[in-house]
């Protein structure tokens, strides 16, 4: 239905005729796109124009401003002079009180550009629509010649959607030095963001200067290496590491203000943190020994909350957070904390019966102990002033506080949180985990920790939910997009995984939804990657990418392809064994083993990664099934189109090439009419066990004449795969007597229950799967 509504648009589109004024609107590349905007005839010339800045306009709005003049006169070769009083005409910066918080208005004629704002956040962003609105050469560093300095006659009154508008950066797992991470800021004032959610401690790195525990840098800044790859019984044994000093700190700090960025630092707690137990073994359950960790993932070393001396060091510790940091917020993490050794601790379980704690049915009593850890840690740092943010995990127990809630396992958490009187901000990872794969080609792709997240399903997220009342809508704060770093080393790979994602982030964050276009968002993508070119930034190009569709043909034992693009460009497509490149006018009928190469044409030499679907035909291919089991609402949307198709899903697994099963098990019939002679079946499954994604326990396979009465012909199981055996798609085969078959029924078994070994020991496992090929 996405895809017959995507072309209805188009050609609904395509046949309307457009005023000149909506075509010259439609050209224009803002990002994010302004709420309230009309465009007017007449350029207005920007080189040498002069700047007139209203003297009750605050010091911070006046450096925001005058580093638009400097830049506007280094590149254009003509100082603008810059003055508080004078005669009509120019760039005028007035200071209005009516406008809202963040709130900006712009108006330009061809004789004068007049913006007017209330505070210093609307000030950064008219400045960033007025470079938008400019030639790219604007972000240069240098005179350009044979540019064009103009600006179109506009009027925008303009105010974001949300209040807070983020992005974290994970310092933990690779280190980013101050000038980096200052690039990372100059990216989110681009986008108009201003919440800078950085992640300062975890497992393998502890990366801030605590002056009254100086081991924490000494020891826990440093580990002794880095596990290889995905390889999880590696470590390259290179030491690495790295620290900010809190001068450091404070230059960053500054930095971000200036461009209206509030920092918000997390301080992991009481889980990931195996850096600060190296230093400080006393405060672990077990007493250590401990070691900065050298492996991603989740460590059953945490804080022992049982001694009053840790709630202590975490007391001291956010005391010099709370001194460093002006915001309001500061995040104390509170995610993944397996309770094993709570479990076993005389300590721990010493304050479990002093607080008189219990299991309940609903959770366990180590739970609510993280609960006593979050409420005092909330009502000590609101003694400082102070609010904290915790992931969605600390709602498991009983929260007394108004702790905010940030919903990364899905929206769930933040649904949750809002029904339970608390603000939440919205950061699923379903949707913005920009550690994720942008491209299901993953052989061709940098490394990722898994998952499949392009840039459209970014663009695509509603933070609100159609059950949500007014009020709970109210408590949704806004949204942000995580990049955890655990196998992103360098700049140009960090770059490569948020661009273009961010700008899309920024529209769902900034523009009402009325306003949020992707066919306008996609049209304006190539001038917007010069606006990146100029700055040095690294972008992936998967918005090129040619997209596709599958559907079982009319002819029995057929798979139709159908092939689009995110813009109206010529679809280029060559099919094995036959050299001819063709032109994609319809539909390609599939009946045959085959690989079909398909590349969109865009203008300019872009182009994204070739799509190369290998196809392979079996007995079941293109044939009809019914999906007796319920797959889970999230991951089995796509499963009447997939099974079959003959596409062998690859690594990323947040795809529609994947559907997944938790609750229920996968219980498929499929409709062999011509009953052909068959002996054998393979289940497609990809296994991520850090998503909680395991092998089948058991595959069943029966057979029938009537569709009703089945024999069961092959059966087998499987013990649950090891904490150190490698991810990724995997099949699983069962033989049997070979007879000519009219109904095949294939039934494979999750988990009951995630290994021990595992975080998420006790729950159930999900089931992935994608063909079933039948030989």
């Amino acid at each position: 239905m996405k895809f017959i509504h995507f072309l209805s648009t188009f050609f609904l589109l395509a046949g309307t005729a457009i005023h000149p004024l909506q075509a010259q609107q439609q050209d224009l590349c803002l990002v994010p796109y302004p709420n309230d905007i009309t465009v007017k005839t007449g350029q207005f010339k920007a080189a040498g124009a002069p700047f007139r800045i209203a003297p009750e306009i605050d010091s911070l709005s006046r450096e925001a401003i005058l580093r638009f003049a400097d830049a506007l006169s280094i590149n254009t070769g003509i100082r603008s002079a810059v003055t508080t009083t004078g005669r009509q005409g120019g760039f005028v910066f007035l200071c209005d009180k009516t406008l809202g918080e963040e709130a900006y208005r712009l108006e330009s004629t061809t004789d004068q550009v007049t913006v007017k704002a209330a505070d210093l956040n609307g000030f950064c962003y008219a400045v960033e629509t007025l470079k938008q609105l400019l030639p790219c050469a604007i972000y240069g560093k240098a005179r350009k010649e044979g540019v064009r300095w103009t600006l179109p006659c506009i009027k925008i009154n303009d105010a974001p959607r949300f209040h807070y508008r983020g992005m974290l950066l994970d310092v933990a797992r690779h280190f980013y030095s101050v000038e980096e991470v200052e690039r990372f800021l100059d990216q989110m004032a681009f986008h108009k963001m201003n919440r800078f959610h950085w992640h300062l401690t975890d497992d393998q790195g502890w990366r801030i200067e605590i002056k009254k525990y100086p081991k924490l840098t000494e020891i826990g800044s440093m580990r002794h290496g880095t596990m290889i790859r995905k390889d999880w019984n590696s470590c390259d044994n290179i030491p690495y590491g790295g620290f900010y000093t809190q001068e450091e700190i404070k230059e960053v700090i500054r930095y971000a203000a200036e461009r209206g960025i509030t920092i918000i630092p997390e301080i992991d707690l009481p889980g990931h943190m195996l850096a600060a137990l190296a230093a400080y073994p006393e405060y672990g359950c077990t007493g250590g020994p401990y070691a900065v960790g050298h492996k991603w993932g989740i460590s059953d070393d945490v804080l022992c909350v049982g001694k009053e001396a840790s709630m202590r060091f975490l007391e001291d510790v956010l005391t010099e957070i709370a001194d460093l940091f002006p915001g309001e917020y500061i995040h104390i993490g509170g995610d993944e904390c397996p309770k094993t050794r709570w479990e076993n601790c005389p300590d721990c379980q010493a304050k479990i019966r002093e607080l008189g704690l219990k299991d309940d049915g609903k959770h366990k009593a180590e739970h609510y102990l993280q609960s006593y850890v979050t409420d005092r840690i909330e009502a000590f740092l609101t003694g400082k002033g102070k609010k904290i943010i915790g992931w969605d995990e600390v709602l498991e127990g009983k929260l007394q506080g108004n702790a905010t809630i940030m919903s990364w396992r899905g929206v769930k958490g933040g649904e949750e949180a809002v029904r339970a009187g608390h603000d939440a901000i919205m950061t699923p990872d379903s949707h913005l985990y920009f550690d994720y794969y942008q491209s299901t080609d993953t052989d061709n792709e940098p490394l990722a920790i898994g998952g499949y997240i392009p840039v459209r399903k970014c663009y695509a997220f509603e933070p609100f939910s159609p059950k949500m009342t007014d009020e709970e809508k109210a408590r949704i704060l806004g949204v942000q997009a995580n990049m955890w770093t655990e196998y992103v080393k360098s700049t140009d790979h960090l770059d490569y995984m948020i661009l273009p994602r961010m700008s899309a982030l920024s529209e769902v964050q900034w523009c009402q939804p009325e306003n949020k276009s992707w066919m306008r968002f996609t049209s304006q993508a190539e001038q917007l990657f010069r606006r990146y070119d100029v700055q040095g930034w690294n972008y992936a190009l998967h918005i090129f990418d040619t997209l596709y569709e599958l559907q079982r043909g009319e002819e029995k034992g057929t798979i139709l392809l159908k092939l689009r693009a995110n813009k109206d460009v010529p679809i280029s497509y060559e099919i094995s064994g036959d050299s001819t490149s063709r032109i994609y006018t319809e539909p390609i009928v599939i009946r045959d083993s085959c690989t079909v190469t398909a590349t969109a044409e865009w203008t300019e030499g872009r182009q994204g990664m070739p799509l190369v679907l290998d196809f392979g035909v079996h007995k079941a291919f293109g044939q009809p099934y019914k999906v007796n089991g319920t797959p889970e609402a999230a991951y089995g949307r796509q499963v009447n189109n997939l099974l079959t198709d003959g596409i062998r899903g690859r690594e990323a697994f947040q795809y529609r090439t994947w559907a997944g099963w938790r609750e229920e098990d996968l219980d498929v019939t499929i409709d062999l009419s011509d009953r052909p002679v068959c002996s054998s079946i393979t289940l497609s499954t990809n296994v991520q066990k850090a998503s909680h994604i395991f092998n089948p326990m058991e595959i069943i396979v029966s057979t029938s004449e009537d569709g009703e009465n089945f024999q069961e012909v092959a059966r087998m199981s499987y013990p649950a795969e090891g904490e150190h055996e490698p991810d990724g798609p995997k099949t699983y085969s069962l033989p049997f007597q070979e007879s000519a078959v009219r109904y095949l029924r294939v039934i494979a078994r999750p988990f009951s229950e995630i290994p021990e070994w595992h975080p998420g020991h006790g729950s159930k496992a999900f089931l992935f799967a994608n063909e079933i090929i039948v030989r």
